[in-house]
């Protein structure tokens, strides 16, 4: 029997397990931020980091993952992938072990070399979902995985590894998840295929293509001001951490509904009504951690948030992808989303305090609400928006 193939890959035929190893390894490389919040939470109450600390830690690593996966996607050719990929996962193994016993700027400074490799591993993955045809539909599988990869491993660290081994303990588990990567890229094919209209992945976008990227960096950047405060936003609302960790792992599983439904309706909606509802329902749900909810309400909550958080992730594709038919935006949409999620973090790090960290969540709305507006500027302005998007 002949091997499954990926149906609508550009170029040659992709064999379904050389797509399986490319998304396994964006998720090694995001398998932190599922469980980023009480991590850092953790550190914090081990009175290892201060508030605007873990704002900072979480932005400088993903800004140096977002600028690894951008100058992989400028500068390298997809080619000797595998051997790309067991390096990167080597060097964010070892920086995982080097996490551990840290505290302060030295967590900082490791976490930020760590974003490094993180980029690469996410580059490959954004390489292959290019790609594709519908690459919102796979993007939509990727998630769907990542976040079921995230969801059991927060239940994991909420159950076990955060109370009896604390913060070290987590970062011991991600620096194993770092070394199963090695593995996995050896299923990785050699080199990926020509991008259809710019025949290499590299170069820069034109102006339309660098707009849309500017707009999800905004857009996503205002979507991520708040999430990485979940710990603290418990405590002020007077939850326990316990609760933090339980919304958390419950944010997760609805992100895995969110993915499916993402893969569902691909093709079938437009990106800017996905967008608008989302924003919506994020704003909404910040709302509610102002009103200092019972732990359900909580919850239930950053289950809300959590949800669209996913389900709007996908469409950023289709999104570039109409600003840019040559898809050179489209490779760096990965990068520009991390960068977001540094910006994010980065920004509500100047407007909290370890006692009161609301002031994210005013920052966040009206940064969401911009993002919007920019997106709606774009989509409304292209002579493609008749398509399905």
């Amino acid at each position: 029997m002949s091997e499954p193939l990926v149906e609508d890959a550009i170029g040659p035929d992709l064999p379904l397990h050389e797509a399986a190893a490319a998304m396994a390894l964006g998720v090694v490389s995001l398998l932190l931020a599922g469980v980023l919040a009480a991590v850092l939470g953790e550190m914090a109450d081990e009175h290892r980091l201060s508030a605007a600390g873990i704002g900072f830690t979480a932005t400088y690593e993903a800004l140096s993952m977002g600028l690894s996966t951008a100058a992989a996607g400028v500068l390298l050719k997809p080619k000797g992938l595998r051997w790309i990929a067991i390096a990167a996962a080597l060097t964010l193994a070892v920086c995982d072990l080097l996490s551990m016993h840290t505290s302060g700027a030295g967590i900082m400074l490791i976490r930020t070399a760590a974003g490094i490799p993180e980029g690469v591993l996410l580059w490959i993955t954004i390489g292959m979902i290019a790609r594709t045809r519908v690459p919102e539909r796979w993007a939509g599988y990727f998630f769907t995985v990542l976040t079921a990869s995230q969801l059991a491993l927060a239940l994991l660290y909420w159950e076990w590894v955060l109370p009896v081994h604390g913060a070290d303990g987590g970062f011991l588990g991600l620096a194993i998840a770092s070394l199963a990567g090695i593995v996995i890229a050896f299923g990785l094919p050699k080199e990926y295929a020509a991008l259809p209209a710019a025949e290499e992945s590299g170069g820069v976008p034109p102006p339309r293509g660098l707009f849309a990227l500017f707009a999800t960096l905004i857009y996503i950047g205002g979507t991520g001001t708040v999430g990485i405060f979940l710990q603290p936003l418990a405590h002020e609302a007077g939850l326990s951490a316990d609760v933090a960790r339980t919304a958390i792992w419950v944010s997760l599983a609805a992100q895995i509904a969110g993915g499916a439904m993402a893969t569902a309706i691909s093709g079938h909606i437009r990106y800017f009504t996905v967008f608008a509802l989302s924003a919506a329902v994020v704003i909404g749900s910040w709302a509610v951690y102002l009103m200092h909810p019972p732990a359900w309400g909580f919850i239930a909550a950053t289950a809300a948030g959590g949800f669209v958080g996913i389900l709007l992730a996908p469409f950023l594709v289709p999104m570039t992808i109409e600003a840019d038919p040559s898809r050179r935006a489209a490779v760096l949409s990965g990068s520009t989303q991390v960068l977001a999620g540094a910006l994010g973090p980065f920004a509500a790090s100047f407007v909290v305090a370890d006692n009161d960290v609301h002031g994210s969540i005013a920052l966040g709305s009206v940064t969401l609400l911009v993002g919007l507006a920019l997106i709606a500027g774009l989509h409304f302005s292209s002579p493609r928006n008749e398509a399905p998007t």
